[in-house]
């Protein structure tokens, strides 16, 4: 594809065929995402359908990781086809440029050549521009015969039709001079026929010199996906038999042990099996800080291990890993369209032939009424000038630019964004709502204060509590254990154990028969409780023998950032609004801790499924609504909100149903998001302005209105240069969002 026009029409002719439901295509990544029915089409149907317009579609390779070991052929990735057009433009360019340059320095030197032999000078010029015109440019040529045979028309149309006028006509006068000077009507004044060599090739090196540029910076906004694309290693240690052995990564089996060494990147997804270091998993989560890993952790493909040795057991390898899950899910946005999108579209899918009508008529107009002599020298000028400037390359690339490049930059930082859709629809946001669960809080209980009886101590209680907790798989007693270990608390082992399920346990230690749980479980055993204590926690009473030891308050506790994430959310005007399952004096104490301080965004006992209840409230109010939770539980709030945002992990399911995933569960990539949208929508809005205004100025420019007043004519080279400059601009701006961290 050479401009948004072609774009526009292979979208076009995909929607009629049979089967397919939708279809987006993409100038900028050079890819079409189709949906179809696969009971009345498939793949190569769909391609087909492609080839039979006139361009060659291929199926992309499916996985960012080495081919397979049958060696199936597939399509080159985005980066090896841009790497490739970028190095084929640049030879061509160089070459033109050599050859072009003399021609510009005839041309430029014609009035003190008069003396040479006129019909010579036209001759060398004429064989130092073929190599211009039928190698360098000829893709050009070649690209408007295939959509000639369609009756369509895109870029190198205009490039075709106006290069190829100047390059025919410079030919008829150096070939046939005397008719040539009586068509222009200069035979009266008995000088020759002026040739446009250096226009065509001047052009055509412009033209390339723009799609060199833009390839390049097309390739620079691709650059997310590549750096995704290398953390995978080549090769990994795994232990097979009594050694251990280094295999391709595209062997590693589900199962296989995997040795780690210092400084070495994971290959697999995994769980760790011995030993423990720290892991800088900051490519994939955006988290600076390495994280700690120990036996039993977690670990994921891509990531890199920073201090001890690893072994881990292997349970996702290739392209089931998270990091290719990651990759998926960039490429897919990057080849999405934002609504905003379709505006240029629609333009850019009746904007070349509407440019050839227009360069049609400047050229009859300037033949019929400009008296002059030079009528025929001032028609030819502008209406090539008029099918160069008015190459719709910017318009094409106002949006897809952007989106590319805010996808990349948000993957670096954490933050996945599934569309372009997504993207835009989360500039619009006014309100937030928040799950409080896993969201603002740590999602896991943890001891906030012990509340020992007079004459019992601190240590006295937990190490009770503990000892007595010990068979149990609760979350709450897990809170207790590993307070007890970050006191290097000595536990006793319980000789019976019993649960009381919604009430506690009664466990049997050494120094008696201890009774931990509610109030009610107590009151049961005619055991009274003596503390008032804080509804906001959860309460563990402890008693011993009838003997009442006090109490263990805790809570799931608040994330180090969320007020930080809270605040600046507030300051971005919008409203914040908590939801949680919890009692009202929990939910109060969080959102008092996270300066939710309006007691109508406060929302307690909240069901899963009455959540989305809320939502829809908001969205009566006329509020567009951004919902964050874990993408599990709160599915029917996420699918009604117009923006779903989950938190979780690399591994989380929610990558599948989430608008946007915040791989590192920090609350402040949420403003991240929508500041980040907000930019982008900033950036492609200056962009469309821009390459509208461009197209709007230039043509008239191009087609002379100056000239009555000013004697003005612009040339087709300041046409090709202006041509190639705006598209080179629409994508620098568009490289600015990669450039400041939101």
């Amino acid at each position: 594809m050479t401009c948004a026009a072609c774009a526009a029409r292979i979208t076009r002719h995909l929607a009629k065929q049979p089967g397919i439901t939708s279809a987006s295509v993409n100038f900028a990544t050079k890819t079409a995402t189709v949906q179809f029915n696969d009971a009345a089409t498939d793949v190569p149907a769909i391609a087909a359908a492609v080839n039979a317009i006139g361009f060659t579609a291929t199926v992309p390779e499916p996985a960012p990781v080495a081919r397979a070991a049958s060696g199936a052929s597939t399509a080159p990735s985005l980066e090896a086809r841009l790497d490739a057009e970028t190095r084929t433009l640049r030879v061509k360019l160089i070459v033109a440029a050599i050859f072009t340059f003399p021609v510009f320095i005839i041309a430029m030197s014609h009035g003190r050549v008069s003396t040479f032999n006129v019909s010579w000078i036209n001759w060398l010029q004429l064989v130092l521009t073929l190599p211009v015109v039928c190698w360098a440019g000829s893709q050009f040529y070649i690209s408007a015969i295939k959509q000639l045979r369609f009756f369509s028309a895109n870029m190198d149309t205009l490039v075709a039709l106006g290069t190829g006028a100047a390059f025919i006509y410079s030919l008829v006068v150096t070939i046939w001079p005397e008719f040539a000077a009586a068509l222009s009507a200069t035979h009266a004044s008995h000088e020759p026929a002026h040739v446009y060599y250096e226009s065509a090739a001047v052009i055509i090196v412009l033209v390339l010199l723009g799609k060199y540029l833009e390839s390049r910076a097309t390739r620079r906004a691709t650059s997310a996906i590549s750096s995704l694309v290398n953390l995978t290693p080549k090769f990994a240690r795994v232990q097979r038999g009594s050694g251990d052995f280094d295999v391709a990564i595209n062997d590693l089996r589900v199962g296989d042990i995997i040795l780690v060494r210092p400084g070495e990147k994971i290959a697999a997804d995994g769980r760790v099996i011995a030993g423990s270091s720290a892991i800088d998993e900051s490519m994939l989560t955006g988290e600076s800080l390495p994280v700690e890993k120990s036996v039993d952790s977690l670990v994921f493909a891509g990531t890199l291990n920073t201090t001890g040795s690893l072994r881990i057991l292997a349970t996702k390898v290739g392209e089931h890993t998270s990091l290719h899950h990651i990759i998926r899910l960039v490429q897919e946005a990057q080849g999405s369209k934002a609504p905003i999108a379709r505006l240029a579209d629609r333009i850019s899918g009746v904007f070349v032939p509407i440019v050839l009508v227009i360069a049609l008529l400047t050229f009859a107009a300037w033949w019929l009424l400009d008296g002059s002599p030079d009528k025929l020298t001032h028609a030819l000028t502008t209406s090539v000038a008029v099918l160069i400037i008015a190459c719709p390359c910017a318009l094409g690339l106002a949006t897809p630019t952007a989106i590319m490049v805010a996808t990349g930059r948000a993957a670096r930082m954490g933050i996945l964004i599934r569309s372009g859709e997504a993207l835009e629809n989360a500039h619009r946001v006014t309100a937030v709502v928040l799950d409080k669960t896993g969201t603002i809080t740590a999602g896991k209980p943890a001891v906030v204060r012990i509340v020992p009886a007079p004459g019992v101590s601190e240590t006295e209680l937990l190490a009770t509590v503990a000892s007595a907790e010990r068979p149990s798989e609760h979350p709450l007693a897990a809170a207790i254990a590993r307070e007890a270990a970050a006191r290097s608390l000595p536990l006793a082992q319980p000789t019976h154990f019993e649960a009381v399920p919604g009430k506690g346990v009664r466990a049997v230690l050494p120094a008696g028969t201890v009774l931990v749980g509610t109030q009610e479980l107590l009151a049961q055993h005619a055991i009274t409780v003596t503390e008032e204590l804080s509804l906001a926690h959860t309460i563990m009473h402890v008693a011993r023998d009838r003997t009442y030891l006090g109490a263990i308050m805790l809570a799931d506790t608040i994330k180090p950032t969320s007020r930080e994430a809270i605040a600046s959310l507030h300051a971005m005007g919008l409203r914040v609004i908590m939801l949680t399952g919890d009692n009202l004096a929990a939910a109060q104490s969080v959102a008092a801790e996270v300066n939710i301080t309006d007691a109508r965004d406060i929302h307690a006992n909240v069901l899963p499924a009455d959540k989305a209840a809320h939502i829809a409230a908001l969205q009566r109010e006329g509020h567009r609504v951004a919902m964050v939770g874990d993408g599990i539980n709160d599915a029917p709030a996420l699918a009604l909100a117009d923006v779903a945002i989950a938190m979780g992990t690399g591994a989380d399911i929610a990558m599948e149903t989430a608008a946007i995933t915040i791989l590192r569960g920090d609350l402040r990539a949420v403003s991240q998001a929508i500041n980040l949208s907000r930019r982008t929508m900033r950036v492609i809005r200056q962009n469309l302005f821009w390459a509208f205004l461009y197209n709007s100025l230039g043509i008239p420019l191009a087609a002379g209105v100056l000239y009555p007043a000013t004697s003005w004519l612009l040339s087709p080279m300041i046409a090709s240069a202006a041509m190639a400059l705006s598209s080179v601009s629409v994508v620098t701006n568009s490289l600015r969002l990669a450039r400041r961290n939101p």
